[in-house]
C-alpha cells in the first residue's frame, strides 16, 4: 500500500479519483500540531528558540490513523499545500507520526495530470521553508505575547498586541487622524443641462449634461456664472478627441483577487478565501496564496486556443507580466483556472461567481488592449460682454473590444456623446449651483487596507484575511458601511504602542523582518541568529517600559465637563465599552460621565453577599453583589470583579432573554440569549456550573434520533439538531450520504 496524506479532506477526495487504487489517500485536516497556549511551555528561549509543540486538540485520533497507515506502507508522501506553511505542516505530520523515509510532493493545481507529474518528482521535505515559517510563529508568539503584556499592565487587562496586526490597526488610525485634521474648503459645482440637434443613433435631439471646468469657491462668483448662463444664447466653441487603448490587468494574485472579489462582489476577504480553498480543493483553480502574475506555458497555451475559439485570433495577443511583489515566492503561478476552457465552474453560486471573476481576468489578460475614441465638447455663452469659464463633458466610444469581450464589468459607464461641430447651438433648459465641501481622504475599506498592506510589505498573501479579521475580531477597527473605523480601544492601544514601542509597530521594522524569513527561506540566514539578534534588544525595550506609570488617564477632558458629584475637572479614561470622563479625584470620588456629557451611574450596591465568594459575615475579603451596566445592558457582578467573576444578569433583563425553553442537562435551567465576543449564542441559565450551550436559538423540540434540543435552521437546511455529532445537525449531508 502507498499513502499519499494532504490537508483538506475534499482535496483528498478530489486527489482519490485521479489516482484510482494506487494510493490510499488521506487528510490531516490542516494542523496537527500547534505551540501550546502558556508562553513559559511554548518556547525555550535559552536553548535556542526551540518551540515545543503538542498535537492540537481534536486531532489525537488523526494522527493515531497516521500512524497506523503509515506501517503498513510501502511509500508515504506528503502532498501539503505549495508554500511555506504547506511545508512546515508536511514536517510536523513526519514528526507526529515518526516517518523515516516521507517524502515531499507540491503541485499548484488539482489535475490528474499535475498529480501525476508530481508524484514522479518526490523530494526532500525543504529545511529552509521550515524554518522559515516555524521564525514567523515564534517570532509572531514572542512579539505579542510581550506587547501584550506590557498593554495589559499599562493600559488594560485583556488587550493584545501583534507583529503584524499591531501595523495594520496603525494604518487604519493614521488615516483616521487625516480625516479629524481635515480643515474642509467650500466651493461650488456648477452644473446644467443643454438640448442639442446633434444625430445620436437614431434620436434627432439629445440632452448633454455639462459642468463648469472651474469650480468657484466664493458664493457671488457662482451666482454671477449662472446668472449670466441664463440671460445669454450657448455653442459648443471647440471639440477635441484622440484615440486610447487600455490594456487587459495581469491574473489574479490573493491580495488582487481579495480586492477585486470585494469591489465587484461585495466579499470580505475571508469569505473571498474560503471559497478560493473549495474551488482548489475541487481542483478548479490553481493554488491561491501567491503573489506572482506568472502563468506557466501550458497555461497560456491552453488560455490561447480559449481566446481563438471563443472570440477569435485577432483577439489574442499572448502576454507576460512582471511580478511587483518584493521577494515573490510563495508560489510559481498566478490564480487561474485548471482548464482555461470551463467558462463556469463551481457548485454553490458563491463558487460560480468568484470562478467567474478568476476566467475572466485570467482570459482577458492574453487579449489585445481595447481602443477608445475619447471626445471632450467644450460650450461657453455667446453675445456678453462679461466672460464666464467654460462649461465641458467627456465621452468615449470602444472603437474595439479587445479584453472588454471577455471582462466587460472592467469597462465601467461611458458617456455617450451626439456628433456635434464647432459653433453646434446649445439650448439651455437647467443650470444650477450645488454648495459642497471638499472631502477628507476616505477611510480604508477591506480591499484597500489590503492593497496599502501589500504596498508597504506587511504580511504576506496567506496572512492578509487573517489580519484584518484579527483586528476586526479584538473590537480594535468596525466595519460601518464598508468602511474601517477605529474604535475607541484601537486608538488607545496604537497611541500607546506608537509613544512607547513604535520601532516595532513601524512599516520599516515590519517589512525588514519580512525580508529576514525570506533570507532564511532562501537559505541565505539561520532560524537561531535572526531570532537571538531580534529578541535581546526587542525583550531589554520591553522590560524598560515596565517602569513607566499606568497609563490609565488619556488626557483632560474640556473645561467646561465638570464632575457631577465634587465639580472637580475631569480626564478621559478606556473602559471596556469605550473613552469616558472619570473625576480627576478617583478613587476619592467615583463620579463619571459619558462623551455627551450625561451623567454615568456608577455600581449600586444590592446588599446582598456575592455567593462564590461572600459570606454573611463578610470574612475572608468576601464581596457583595453590585449592579452594573455594559454594552448589553444591565447585570449584576461582584465587587472583587475581576478576581471574582461572579455575574448575574438584571431580572427584567433576563425575563427579556428567556426563551422559556428547559435546559434538560440540569434540573431547573432554562435557555436565554447572552452575548460573547463571537456573537448571540444560547446557554443554560445555571451557567457556569452548568455550561450545556448552543450556537442558535432553541426550538424546544428534541431530536427523533438523540433526543437533543433542536434549533432554528437556515434558508438552506431546515430545524436541526444542536449537536454536531447527530446526523441531524445537517440533514442535507444525512440525505447524501444515504444516496
Amino acid at each position: 500500500m502507498k499513502l499519499l496524506i494532504v490537508e483538506s479532506p475534499s482535496k483528498a477526495k478530489t486527489i482519490a479519483k485521479y489516482l484510482g487504487g494506487e494510493f490510499e489517500v488521506r487528510a490531516s485536516v490542516g494542523h496537527i500540531r500547534d505551540l501550546p497556549k502558556s508562553n513559559k511551555k511554548a518556547i525555550d528561549i535559552e536553548g535556542g528558540f526551540i518551540p515545543h509543540y503538542e498535537i492540537s486538540a481534536g486531532k489525537e485520533k488523526i494522527v493515531e490513523e497516521l500512524k497506523m497507515l503509515s506501517k503498513k506502507a510501502t511509500t508515504v508522501l506528503l502532498a501539503t499545500d505549495p508554500d511555506r506553511e504547506g511545508e512546515a505542516i508536511a514536517w510536523h505530520i513526519k514528526e507526529a507520526i515518526g516517518l523515516k523515509n516521507a517524502k515531499r510532493v507540491a503541485f499548484h493545481e488539482i489535475t490528474e495530470s499535475a498529480i501525476k507529474e508530481a508524484i514522479k518528482q518526490p523530494r526532500e521535505i525543504d529545511n529552509n521553508l521550515k524554518e522559515a515559517q516555524e521564525a514567523r510563529r515564534v517570532l509572531d508568539r514572542l512579539v505579542g505575547y510581550d506587547l501584550s503584556g506590557i498593554i495589559w499592565k499599562k493600559v488594560r487587562y485583556g488587550l493584545s498586541a501583534g507583529r503584524v496586526q499591531s501595523p495594520a490597526l496603525r494604518i487604519v488610525m493614521e488615516r483616521e487622524r487625516e480625516i479629524r485634521a481635515f480643515i474642509p474648503v467650500t466651493y461650488f459645482v456648477l452644473a446644467g443641462e443643454w438640448k442639442t440637434e446633434g444625430r445620436m443613433k437614431e434620436s434627432k435631439s439629445y440632452t448633454l449634461a455639462m459642468e463648469c471646468e472651474v469650480e468657484p469657491t466664493v458664493q457671488g462668483e457662482a451666482e454671477r456664472i449662472v446668472s449670466l448662463g441664463r440671460k445669454h444664447a450657448w455653442e459648443v466653441t471647440a471639440l477635441d478627441g484622440s484615440d486610447v487603448s487600455r490594456s487587459p490587468r495581469a491574473p489574479f494574485t490573493t491580495s488582487t483577487l481579495q480586492q477585486t472579489a470585494s469591489s465587484r462582489l461585495g466579499y470580505a476577504p475571508s469569505r473571498t478565501m474560503g471559497i478560493a480553498q473549495k474551488l482548489y480543493e475541487k481542483g478548479l483553480i490553481t493554488y491561491m496564496r501567491t503573489d506572482s502574475t506568472t502563468l506557466s506555458s501550458t497555461a497560456l497555451g491552453e488560455i490561447a486556443t480559449t481566446v481563438e475559439n471563443i472570440f477569435g485570433k485577432n483577439f489574442l495577443e499572448v502576454r507576460t507580466y512582471k511580478t511587483k511583489a518584493k521577494n515573490a515566492q510563495e508560489a510559481h503561478e498566478a490564480i487561474r483556472p485548471t482548464h482555461a476552457s470551463a467558462r463556469t465552474a463551481g457548485t454553490t453560486d458563491d463558487e460560480k461567481k468568484l470562478y467567474s471573476l478568476i476566467w475572466e481576468r485570467t482570459v482577458s489578460s492574453q487579449m489585445k488592449d481595447a481602443k477608445l475614441r475619447r471626445s471632450k465638447v467644450i460650450a461657453n455663452i455667446v453675445g456678453s460682454k462679461e466672460t464666464i469659464p467654460n462649461f465641458s463633458v467627456t465621452g468615449s466610444v470602444v472603437t474595439f473590444q479587445g479584453w472588454l469581450m471577455a471582462d466587460p464589468d472592467a469597462r465601467g459607464d461611458d458617456v455617450q456623446l451626439p456628433e456635434l461641430t464647432v459653433g453646434s447651438t446649445l439650448t439651455l433648459t437647467t443650470l444650477q449651483s450645488i454648495e459642497k465641501q471638499t472631502q477628507p481622504p476616505a477611510r480604508y475599506s477591506e480591499a484597500g487596507l489590503i492593497k496599502e498592506l501589500e504596498k508597504r510589505g506587511i504580511g504576506r498573501p496567506s496572512t492578509y484575511a487573517s489580519i484584518i479579521g484579527t483586528i476586526e475580531a479584538r473590537g480594535y477597527v468596525e466595519k460601518i458601511n464598508k468602511a474601517l473605523h477605529p474604535t475607541d480601544t484601537g486608538e488607545v492601544v496604537t497611541s500607546f504602542l506608537e509613544e512607547q514601542l513604535g520601532e516595532y509597530i513601524s512599516d520599516t521594522f515590519t517589512a525588514d523582518m519580512e525580508d529576514k524569513l525570506d533570507k532564511i527561506a532562501n537559505g541565505e540566514a539561520t532560524y537561531l541568529k535572526t531570532l537571538k539578534d531580534f529578541y535581546g534588544p526587542f525583550l531589554k525595550d520591553v522590560k524598560s517600559k515596565e517602569k513607566l506609570e499606568k497609563a490609565t488617564n488619556l488626557g483632560e477632558a474640556p473645561d467646561d465637563i465638570l464632575c457631577p458629584l465634587c465639580n472637580s475637572k475631569m480626564v478621559i479614561k478606556l473602559a471596556r465599552t469605550g473613552k469616558f470622563y472619570s473625576c480627576a479625584r478617583y478613587p476619592d470620588c467615583m463620579g463619571a460621565r459619558k462623551l455627551d456629557g450625561s451623567v454615568m451611574e456608577g455600581p449600586k450596591s444590592l446588599g446582598r453577599k456575592c455567593p462564590k465568594c461572600g459570606d454573611i459575615t463578610g470574612k475572608n475579603g468576601g464581596g457583595e453583589l453590585m449592579e452594573r451596566e455594559g454594552r448589553y445592558g444591565k447585570f449584576i457582578a461582584c465587587s472583587n470583579y475581576p478576581k471574582c467573576k461572579y455575574i448575574e444578569q438584571d431580572e427584567e433583563e433576563r425575563k427579556k432573554k428567556s426563551t422559556g425553553i428547559s435546559c434538560g442537562w440540569c434540573a431547573d435551567g432554562v435557555f436565554e440569549e447572552r452575548r460573547g465576543r463571537f456573537g448571540v449564542f444560547y446557554s443554560c441559565t445555571n451557567y457556569p456550573d452548568c455550561k450545556h450551550a448552543i450556537k442558535t436559538k432553541p426550538t424546544g423540540n428534541r431530536c427523533p434520533i438523540c433526543k437533543e434540543l433542536m434549533m432554528e435552521g437556515t434558508k438552506t437546511i431546515p430545524e436541526r439538531c444542536s449537536d454536531k455529532t447527530c446526523p441531524m445537525h445537517n440533514p442535507h449531508k444525512m440525505g447524501e450520504a444515504k444516496k
